[in-house]
This record gives C-alpha cells, structure tokens and sequence, in this order.
C-alpha cells in the first residue's frame, strides 16, 4: 500500500475542506479568521488539532509545548518526522501546518505554559484556549489562568479508546477542578524514558524495564536510548545528520534491551552501568532537555559500593520494624537490584529458551528489582525515594495511545470552538468517545453542561477550604508542597496567617521564608481554627484554608481535606470575615517572581473506569454521574446515580501511560 506524505495528505484535506469553511455564515468566517487561539499542547491531540484549526479557517494560532519529539511520537504524531526527533514539538508543528496552510500566522512557543511569563493578561489576548494537555498540573493552571481571563476553554483528553471533550466558561459552567478527580495514572513515555519528575514515572520505567529484560517486548515501552540508531544524536546538532544518514543507509540493525542483556549473561553489573550510568550520560547529551529542568546525576557500581551503608534508614512509619517501610539507601538499591536480576535470570534459565516471565507484585523477586530500579533512578533525578510498601502500592498496568481516539477529540474541539464563537455557548455539550456504542449503538455521547460548583475550591466566589492535620507534626514545607502545591494546585503560593498582624508563613520569593520550612505550623501559633490565606498572583488565585488540628489521623496520613467530595458543604470551625475574596478579578495579576517547576511530564486519564454501554449514564471524571442527552435536548439534565449494575472491571492495578 502506498504512503502518503503528511504534507501532501493535508493539501489533498486543504481543498477537500474549502466547502466546509464556505458553510459558515459570513459573520463566524469572519470571525474564524480573525480571532486568535491559544493552543495548549502540540502532542498527540495537538498535532490533530493544529491541522484541523488551520483547514477551518482560523488564521491566528498560538501554541505552547516544553516537550521534544522523541522516535516514539512519530507513530501517531503526524506532523513531526524522523529528522524531527530532537527538535521542539511547538516549533516543528508550527513549520510543518505552514507547508500545507502557508497563509496562517502561528507562533510557537518552546516552554512550560506555567512560566510565570504567561500571566493573565497573557491569556486575555485570546477569544479561545485549547487544552491538548498530557497532566494534571498544566490541566489545572489553564483552568485557573481562564477563569482569572473569563476566557473559554476548551478541555480534551483521551485514555485507550475513549476520549472526552468539555467547555469551561466562567460563571456559566463547571470548571476543571469542580469535581474531584481520581489519583493520577497516566503518563507519557517521552517522560518515563527521558525526563522523569515524579517517583511515579520512574516506577512506570522500572516496570517497562522488567518487560524489557524479562517479559514480553514492547517496543512503545524501551527504556532507554538506542545507541545504534542514527536518530539518537547525541548533540542536537547531529540530530539531522543522523537522520539523513538512516534514510540513505535503509535498514538499521537495532539491538533490544533484551538482546543486550542477553549477550552480557545477565550481568548485574554491566546492566547498572548501562541503565545509570551510559544512559543517564547519553541524556546529558540532550541539553534542551535541561535548560528549564535539574540535570540527572549518573550513578556508576564501583563508586557506589564505596559509599558507607546509612545506618540510619529513612523509615515511612512509625513502626521501624517493617521492612517494607524501610527506604533504603543508594548503595542498599544497588545490591538489591544485583540480587534480584540473578534471581530473575536462574527464573528466566529455568523456564527454557524463549521463556518470558509475568511481572506479578506478589512476586517477591519482581517487586525487589522494581524497587530497586526505581528507586535508582529516582535517586538520579533528585527525587525522594521510595520504601517497598509505596512502589508496589503505586504500580501497575499500561495502555497504549490510540491516533485515531486523538483525531476524533480534535475534531469535536473545534466543533466546540465554533459554537462559542457563533454565541451559542448553551449549545456546548460535554462529549464522551467511548470504546464501544451504548445501547442506542451511540459510540459518541453528548451531556450538558453542569453549572458552577458553588463549593468548588477554585471557581467559587469566595474559595475555602478545610484540612484536618497535627499543626504539632505539620512542618510548613509539608503545607506548601504536598497541600499547596500537590492537593490544590497552586505554582507560587504566599500565605498568610489570618490573626490579626498579617504574619507571613511562606512567601514566593526566593529565600525569603526559607527557615520556615523546618518548623512545625504550632510555633507559628496555628491552631485549632486557625485560618490561612493562601494567594498565588500568577494564577490570579486565593484560597481561604481552615486549620482542623488533629492527633487521631490514619496511619500514614500528614492531612485530609474535610468534606474533599465538593457536593459535601465545607465546614467551618471559625466565622467567615467580612471581606470577600473573589477569584479572577478584572485588576490583571502581576506574575510571581519565583520560578515555577515545570511539571509539562505527567499525563492524566480523565477515566477511572470505562463507561459501560449497557448503562445510560456517561461519567468519564468524577462521581456524579450524568445522564446522556436525548436526541434534541437542549437543557440541563438533573442528575441521577446510576442503576445498572457496572461492568465487570479487568484486575488492572494502578498506572496508566498514554499519550
């Protein structure tokens, strides 16, 4: 069958799609053409949609990316070709829509949409925002920055086969953060292999690398870079060169993890060198990939069998006698994933040659390497790592990223966008792809919009909310990263304490508050009832947060967050004050100075579960369930919980990664 090149295939859309923009009305053409767009991701549903914008009509398109192509994208990611890889998505998205639409004026932008540079008066430049986001993070800040706008968006994701697609408007519907989303799962493999952030994504690489060396291949799920294939430059000005010389050459030997190993027996230490070291090294190479991100440290075996073993261990419980709470030290990882691969390769020797092994949790061998990898390159990155008892908490399962489930979304974004474009923005519908047609062989399910959270705790007028915690155990660092920042999204938070003087807590800028970190909440005098403001002037964004103190909490729980399910009414331990604190005000945020992390890495699926066709209700996030409009209802449907029993779930664990 023959191939057609991207470029050829969207001039042949380009004429095909002419009728479509001459069935607008004049008016909406005229307004397609005029207003400026900001896209939100140039991945996998971003390259759709880029397309799909410029063959409608809209002339004005802005897209941000931090990501580069990796060899991985260029199966679904159309826009982008071998000689890409390297290269910055934003940018090579862009030059790739102006081969085919050279009359569209497209800026890129080769950064994380949350620099403290795109600000709200950043986003009040558009009529429309675009989500083609691949995490929670990003997912949440857009959502905060068009709210302080009071402009539109349009939020999209996909998981496998099922898709969703949602508008967001201030006042008029639901916002992103209006119901509680479940524990993040997904994640996308340029982050897993080359820029991990979070333990998670390290766990994910730790279970491909088991696949890798032990189980059953994949080639979406490597590790780490091939050293023989000529797209792997290892200076980014190679990448071309490289790239050319594969198209000249034809075939390309390319040798597998598995091979690899293989040819070495095994050998523990040669795999540790390979994993920690070489590759780490070989991601040094990449320096665009380092400019906004801390640079990875190679760890090499004989310097790190000379390390002193601590003899104090990080230790997860109170109970120091468990094992499995223990975190180890790095040289104790090393040893351990030394035992373990000898273990698994006499497993794998026992089984005969082609023999794969099942990665199982309860297989004592499995978890010891994957938590000794994982906690290896953990180390590597600069992350906390992690005792036995939360890696096997944490991993699980992957599915893949499917080009047409991305398509289908773009296309229904734009739809969206037209609408609101038209003023009919009542038309909008939430829009769920599901993996197989419900019982009217619908395998697209419209549902209205909801209306505004009034207890959402980040749309709502006056945001509050209220977290149980020990202020006697409590440290502030705990307050600002894992509540802040991790539960409630914020990037900069300053905060407050409301009693009376204005005391600072934690600030913004640099170093200004910084030993405050190690103190706990009591010497500052919080209490029971005690409330904190929490402002983020980058997202325009203030939180009102009500202190429970609490000595009875569960075992290796630092917070909850009372009443988390926001249908519940937050309680309130003291009288509100008069003031009122309004989100999204019209006085244009000044940026914070501090620098924001970067967090363009972790994808999220906006399902837990898949809706069942056999069942009426449609609810890819959150628990309300939400009723499939029938055909020609136009109003809000009230909800109702669903009465089909769920379909039968696969024994999946814990961790998605797609696109």
């Amino acid at each position: 069958m023959a191939l057609v090149s991207p470029s050829r295939y969207c001039c042949c859309l380009c004429r095909s799609m002419m009728s479509l923009v001459g069935s607008l009305c004049k008016e909406l053409a005229e307004t397609v053409s005029s207003c400026r767009v900001l896209v939100v991701g140039a991945g996998g549903i971003g390259c759709e949609l880029l397309k799909n914008l410029v063959l409608t009509g809209f002339s004005n398109i802005e897209v941000i990316d931090l990501d580069i192509i990796d060899v991985s994208n260029l199966n679904r990611q159309f826009l982008f070709q071998k000689k890409h890889v390297g290269k910055s998505k934003a940018q090579v998205a862009k030059e790739s829509v102006l081969q085919f639409c050279p009359k569209a004026n497209i800026t890129a932008y080769h950064d994380s949409v949350m620099n403290p540079d795109y600000n709200v008066e950043f986003f009040r430049n558009f009529m429309l925002v675009m989500n083609a986001l691949d995490n929670r993070a990003a997912r949440n800040h857009v959502n905060r920055m068009c709210l302080a706008a009071d402009i539109p968006l349009i939020e999209s994701g996909t998981a496998g086969y099922l898709g969703q697609v949602a508008v967001i408007k201030k006042g008029v519907t639901e916002c992103y953060e209006c119901q509680p989303k479940p524990t993040q799962k997904t994640f996308p493999g340029c982050t897993i292999r080359n820029t991990p952030s979070e333990p998670i994504h390290c766990i994910v690489w730790a279970k491909y690398l088991y696949n890798q060396l032990f189980g059953e291949e994949d080639a979406d799920q490597e590790v780490s870079p091939d050293t023989a294939d000529p797209e792997a430059a290892w200076e980014p000005a190679e990448t071309a060169a490289r790239a050319g010389a594969s198209n000249e050459d034809g075939d390309i030997k390319r040798v597998s993890t598995k091979t690899w190993a293989k040819s070495t027996g095994y050998d523990p230490v040669k795999l540790f060198n390979k994993l920690f070291n070489d590759d780490i090294k070989y991601l040094l190479t990449m320096d665009k990939l380092w400019k906004k991100r801390k640079a990875p440290v190679p760890l090499d075996w004989n310097e790190v069998q000379k390390l002193e073993e601590s003899s104090d261990l990080q230790v997860e419980s109170s109970t120091a006698g468990l094992k499995d709470q223990q975190v180890l030290d790095i040289k104790s990882c090393s040893q351990l994933f030394a035992r373990s691969v000898e273990t698994l390769r006499a497993q794998l020797c026992e089984k005969g040659d082609g023999a794969e092994l099942v990665w199982d949790k309860d297989d004592p061998p499995a978890m010891d390497f994957v938590t000794s990898a994982s906690n290896l390159r953990m180390h590597i990155f600069s992350m906390n790592m992690k005792s036995r008892f939360d890696v096997k908490s944490m991993a699980g399962n992957i599915i893949p990223a499917i080009a047409t489930t991305n398509a289908v979304i773009a296309g229904l974004i734009v739809l969206e966008g037209l609408k609101i474009l038209s003023g009919n923005i009542e038309q909008c519908k939430t829009i769920f792809l599901n993996k197989q047609p419900n019982p009217r062989k619908k395998l697209l399910v419209p549902c209205a919009l909801d209306p505004p959270n009034a207890n959402c705790y980040v749309c709502a007028s006056r945001p509050e909310v209220t977290v149980k915690l020990n202020v006697h155990q409590t440290l502030v660092l705990s307050l600002q990263d894992k509540i802040l920042k991790e539960k409630f999204g914020m990037v900069a938070p300053d905060v407050q304490i409301e009693d009376g003087k204005g005391t600072i807590l934690i600030s913004s800028e640099e170093g200004e508050t910084q030993g405050n970190n190690s103190k706990c909440l009591s010497e500052f005098g919080i209490r029971h009832g005690s409330q904190l403001q929490a402002d983020d002037f980058l997202q325009d964004y203030t939180l009102l947060v009500n202190v429970l103190h609490c000595e009875d909490l569960g075992k290796d729980v630092e917070f909850e967050v009372v009443g988390d399910t926001p249908d519940k009414p937050i309680e309130k331990t003291t009288e509100e004050p008069a003031k009122s604190i309004t989100n999204g005000s019209d006085d244009g945020a000044q940026p914070s100075t501090s620098k924001a992390q970067d967090q363009d890495d972790v994808l999220i699926v906006d399902s837990d579960e898949e809706p069942s066709s056999s069942s009426t209700d449609v609810n890819m996030e959150g628990p309300n369930p939400k009723r499939k409009l029938e055909e020609g209802d136009e109003s809000v449907p009230t909800k109702r919980m669903r009465t089909d029993p769920p379909a039968a779930q696969e024994e999946d664990d814990d961790i998605i990664a797609l696109d």
